[in-house]
């Protein structure tokens, strides 16, 4: 057999292939390719025939026999450039065969061909039965896609402005999904203009998106450009899968591996991208078994790509909004946000939590162009030699420090405590201490934000010793914050920008019967299946004898020291606040009075004042407790369970102690 796989003239993404080229296109022996004909089926292709389109879901993947296949990606301007020729014994396909997606590249047959076509489940079990030659497949795989995120080929072509914050969101949501794109800049790029000239574009429907398939969409949704490029697909309503995870995240990631290597059916469901907060981080460097560090996006994207060689499902972006049980069926069913159902034997619920918001009245017109809640190559794009605040003082912020200090001419980092070493690992304090561009502003609060029309020009600092305020020149303003759970009822805010660090899914989850089995504890029900703002627990799945997945939380034992960022605590000192109380309404106490609508309401556990929650109009709430300083609230429509103190800024478990209504409450939304 006479093997060979030709590569085109080398382009600046093509450094890849220079340097890697055996890895990339491994060419299979006879003895292989006998072994694995089982799992495919042969096909011929005559001479000019496209075997795979670029928009298209391909047939699956492709071990050539015999004749030859040129490989091209499409441009900017949709002309073809050549990649790689492939000869008899060449594996032909990316990550987009793995899980039956439309392709990225054309394969074009040049001569007569003969191929083996291996559909996406049968590569899957390929990956796993040939251990050897499956490693090399999935090696070849993943650098290909690494090629064309490069390139940007494949992909759709976002046509707008480098500072629109909704380029920024769609640029981002892309990285974040590694999935290729190409952005048009209509101010420098005459291509751009032509197409806004040519389809009537006002500035308003800016940017635009032209899809692979051809469609043109006029500023999508994160969904809406997913769906038209084939990231996500309509569900089978039928199926009853062992085991589904909302969120896709460190730990659902996790649980999705083990689960479907263990033969379980999986799906994981997440309302924006894999990864979470993990995933949004530009280096880590103190995870187990990377001495030299890796970014936050690689080393989510190998979890991801690893739950899926073991088959487990991707519905990224989708977004869960209601969960029930079907107690005849002995089974749990989720409702999306686009009214599809999934039916399930057992629901892990890995949303982890969300990034908090500075109490600032004009912080939503910012964000998106000139506040954002992490730092990816997009934002440091954006700020180059300029100066920079970044408020907080954990981990993320000091990643993000060291990260934009290369970039940046100066980083000033707010931090309200009168230090870093309580909330922040020791490695990355002494790298900012010798960091000559970071300026660390301690026991400081940002005040507020001067600029217009998006941009941001400076913020305003107060100190919390002195009182005194002072205005420092900044372009962008990151926040990398304490998180705090989202309770019961709550939502996100309605920037793009303002993600949960394991992308929660924004409506309330609704439990409406009791656990699928007697293995599902009071305590595990309230962490695994209530609000998806439940306080972070340790979820551990084991599969029993009866293929039942069991679930229990580990409470954390850790007391949150002073001055720390992290809001992931069981412990409060002030439970000596939480009476048994009689609401002092049917509804939020002063919204009734002057006739004003409330989105939920919280309960004070010492005198029993109903207030409406922090989403409503006048956040009575949290008023009463800055006029009482009574620290602790519950979630009070319908009881939830859970508790929040002010205070300790930590979730409470009242699910065994919470307050009876005294009749029906009125729902205003």
């Amino acid at each position: 057999m006479h093997n060979h796989t030709t590569s085109a003239m080398p382009s600046p993404p093509d450094d890849l292939i220079a340097t890697r080229h055996h890895q990339m296109f491994p060419v299979l022996e006879a003895s292989e390719i006998e072994r694995i004909a089982r799992l495919g089926e042969r096909r011929t292709y005559a001479a000019g025939s496209r075997i795979f389109t670029t928009g298209e879901v391909a047939a699956g993947a492709f071990v050539l026999l015999s004749g030859q296949v040129d490989i091209t990606q499409r441009d900017r301007h949709d002309e073809p450039e050549l990649i790689v020729t492939h000869g008899p014994g060449s594996f032909m396909g990316e990550l987009a065969q793995l899980s039956g997606r439309p392709s990225l590249v054309d394969g074009i047959a040049t001569q007569p061909v003969e191929t083996l076509v291996i559909q996406p489940s049968r590569l899957r079990d390929l990956l796993v039965e040939e251990a050897e030659l499956g490693e090399r497949i999935m090696r070849a795989l993943i650098l290909r896609r690494m090629r064309l995120l490069r390139s940007g080929a494949g992909g759709p072509i976002i046509v707008g402005g480098a500072d629109n914050a909704d380029v920024l969101r769609l640029e981002n949501f892309l990285d974040r999904n590694s999935h290729p794109h190409q952005r048009l800049d209509p101010n420098s790029d005459l291509c751009a203009q032509a197409l806004i000239e040519r389809f009537h574009i006002t500035s308003r429907e800016l940017p635009i998106v032209l899809c692979p398939n051809g469609a043109i969409l006029r500023n999508p949704t994160d969904a809406e450009l997913a769906r038209c490029i084939g990231m996500v697909r309509s569900l089978d309503q039928d199926r009853v899968y062992d085991v589904a995870i909302v969120g896709a995240g460190p730990a659902g990631l996790a649980a999705a591996v083990y689960a479907a290597s263990e033969g379980l059916s999986t799906l994981v469901l997440d309302c924006r991208a894999f990864g979470g907060q993990a995933g949004a981080s530009a280096r880590i460097e103190n995870y187990l078994g990377f001495p030299t560090g890796i970014s936050g996006v690689a080393l989510m994207a190998r979890a991801y790509n690893q739950a899926q060689k073991f088959g487990a499902e991707m519905a990224i972006p989708d977004e869960v909004g209601r969960l029930d049980m079907q107690t005849e069926f002995g089974r749990f069913r989720l409702t999306l946000a686009n009214a599809e159902q999934v039916r399930s034997r057992a629901v892990i619920v890995a949303s982890g939590a969300r990034y908090r918001r500075l109490d600032l009245e004009n912080l939503a017109s910012f964000e998106g162009a000139s506040v954002h809640y992490w730092a990816s190559p997009l934002e440091a794009q954006l700020c180059g030699g300029q100066e920079v605040a970044l408020v907080g003082a954990g981990n993320s912020a000091g990643q993000a420090a060291v990260y934009l200090a290369d970039k940046v001419a100066r980083v000033r980092m707010i931090v309200r405590g009168p230090s870093l070493g309580a909330s922040m690992s020791r490695y990355l304090v002494n790298r900012i201490a010798a960091t000559p561009n970071i300026e660390v502003l301690y026991n400081t609060s940002v005040s507020a934000l001067d600029g217009g029309d998006g941009m941001l020009q400076a913020i305003r600092c107060r100190s919390h010793l002195s009182g005194d305020e002072r205005a420092c020149r900044a372009a962008i303003c990151s926040c990398s914050s304490a998180q705090t759970p989202i309770p019961t009822g709550s939502r996100a805010p309605a920037s793009h920008s303002t993600p949960r660090a394991s992308s929660v899914p924004a409506a309330t989850f609704e439990v409406c019967s009791k656990p699928i089995c007697p293995a599902f504890s009071r305590s595990a029900t309230y962490a695994a299946a209530r609000s998806s703002g439940s306080p972070p627990r340790s979820v551990t799945a084991h599969r029993s004898s009866q293929h039942c997945t069991r679930f229990w939380r580990r409470p954390t034992a850790r007391r949150r020291r002073p001055g720390s960022e992290d809001l992931m605590d069981d412990r409060c000192s002030h439970e000596t606040a939480i009476r048994d109380v009689t609401p002092s309404a049917l509804g939020c106490e002063e919204c009734l009075k002057i006739g004003s609508p409330w989105v939920h309401l919280r309960l004070c556990r010492t005198c029993g004042h109903v207030g409406c929650c922090d989403d409503s109009p006048n956040r009575h709430a949290t008023r009463h407790f800055h006029a009482t300083g009574h620290p602790v609230i519950e979630g009070y429509d319908p009881p939830e369970g859970w508790g929040w103190c002010y205070i300790d800024e930590v979730m409470l478990d009242l699910s065994d102690r919470a307050t009876p209504h005294d009749g029906p409450i009125p729902r205003y939304c």
